[in-house]
């Protein structure tokens, strides 16, 4: 894949660029010199560096920009001085000048500031053309390492976040990701205003089969139970292992009736077929579930939806286990008798 640049300048500005720039098996280029679609460009799909022309309109805001930007604070901008004002014989004033001008450059945003040769040197010294394009080549390679090592490094953070939201038994998401899922959850049913449902469940006598048969059979019945969960659910269904033999499915864009319709169905698929632990020994089980919807008056976190669905989890433990029992179809004041 090439190495992707954004000039945000004229073509004849990208006509003066080092050759080596304008390969195109070795660089993807684009040229862009509207402000507006320029930011538009770098949110939808940011380049590796970009390359600025001073003289464009909008340069200076768009260094700025970039600065404010905190999610792309790796992104290097390179910033080259293209006007008319630049002179080509230098005493120790118009020096300093440059330097201030170079130091005004960096702070309103620019990773770099480079001076672009005046068309009376290029024609005069072809020597300075070349040493000028090394300084350009150079900043961009100090671009693309630093562009490598942020890709890098957010490779390395997705795998850790990948690793710190999965359970490592079950190989589901685990409690954190619900944690950190269900108030996303409860903000676009909110914002799109459409249901929220979820199942609370766990395995009945759970510590009867780790007292009978030891705790690694009783690891292995939870993994098989969380394969089973994963492959009967819907796409839009999101199951995670909430902690110990219990288990949390948020059923997005889901009624009460449907989400019963999905828990019925979970209780059967699991009473139906009993557990082959291995070639020795099958468990048959069962499950108990308990489904509440998203209403008008839970908190943003999900907190109270959650706390309605486990009354229903223990409402249905209580009333004989495997079974499912939904916040929106039970006696509420047996709920609240069975709770407290």
């Amino acid at each position: 894949m090439n190495i992707s640049i954004l000039v945000f300048g004229s073509d004849k500005f990208v006509s003066q660029l080092p050759d080596q720039i304008l390969d195109t098996t070795a660089f993807s280029i684009e040229v862009i010199d509207n402000f507006h679609q320029a930011i538009s460009k770098i949110e939808i799909s940011p380049p590796d560096v970009i390359f600025i022309q001073s003289s464009l309109d909008g340069s200076i805001e768009l260094c700025g920009w970039l600065k404010n930007q905190n999610q792309l604070s790796w992104l290097y901008c390179i910033l080259f001085e293209d006007r008319s004002y630049q002179l080509a014989a230098k005493s120790e004033q118009d020096l300093c000048w440059e330097w201030e001008m170079t130091a005004t450059a960096l702070r309103q945003g620019a990773d770099a500031y480079i001076w672009q040769l005046t068309d009376d040197i290029i024609a005069k010294n072809p020597v300075s053309v070349a040493a000028h394009h090394q300084i350009i080549l150079s900043q961009l390679n100090v671009g693309l390492r630093k562009a490598h090592k942020y890709r890098e490094l957010m490779r390395t953070n997705d795998l850790l976040s990948a690793i710190a939201l999965a359970d490592s038994l079950t190989e589901i998401s685990n409690r954190r990701a619900m944690e950190w899922d269900l108030p996303r959850q409860v903000k676009k049913a909110r914002t799109q205003s459409t249901p929220l449902s979820l199942i609370i469940l766990d395995i009945d006598y759970f510590k009867k089969v780790n007292d009978t048969y030891g705790h690694l059979v009783g690891d292995r019945l939870l993994q098989l139970l969380a394969h089973r969960l994963r492959h009967n659910l819907r796409s839009k269904d999101t199951p995670f292992r909430y902690g110990g033999e219990e288990f949390v499915v948020v059923l997005s864009n889901t009624t009460d009736e449907e989400s019963m319709i999905v828990a019925e169905r979970l209780n059967r698929i699991v009473a139906d077929q009993p557990f082959a632990i291995n070639q020795d020994l099958i468990i048959p089980v069962t499950i108990s579930l308990g489904v509440a919807t998203l209403q008008a008056d839970d908190d943003d976190k999900g907190y109270s939806l959650l706390h309605r669905a486990d009354q229903c989890l223990l409402n249905a433990k209580a009333s004989g286990r495997n079974q499912v029992v939904s916040w929106e179809y039970a006696n509420f004041s047996h709920l609240k008798a069975v709770s407290s």
